[in-house]
């Protein structure tokens, strides 16, 4: 009896590793087929693209905002707090001490 037992459950393990394997089989060789290469190949360059169209986009505005400050230093619109705040002093910004030096202050160009 004990030898039957052994044998049904050797029996039910091996069918079930064999259904498994094969689906893992399965699925791998679907995912290797020049068709799926072809589309995932084309999904991570959408992805590229658009990393790279996010990159520009984020530049871009960097670049813009940098120009803005280069304007205002130019004509005289910008101020730098350390300018104005004695040795000694802290500088909060929305409850957070902060360097002095780090905050700069540009007022809008006023029409001629």
């Amino acid at each position: 009896m004990r030898r039957v037992t052994w044998f049904i459950g050797g029996v039910a393990a091996g069918v079930a590793g064999a259904g498994y394997t094969k689906r893992k089989v399965k699925a791998t060789a679907s995912q290797i087929s020049p068709v799926a290469a072809a589309q995932g190949a084309a999904a991570r360059m959408r992805n590229r693209t658009l990393d790279v169209v996010d990159a520009i986009r984020e530049g871009r505005a960097t670049m813009q905002y940098h120009e803005d400050e280069l304007r205002a230093r130019r004509d005289g619109r910008l101020d730098v707090l350390a300018d104005h705040v004695a040795p000694g002093d802290r500088v909060y910004v929305d409850g957070v001490p902060v360097e002095s030096g780090r905050v700069i202050v540009m007022r809008e160009r006023r029409s001629r």
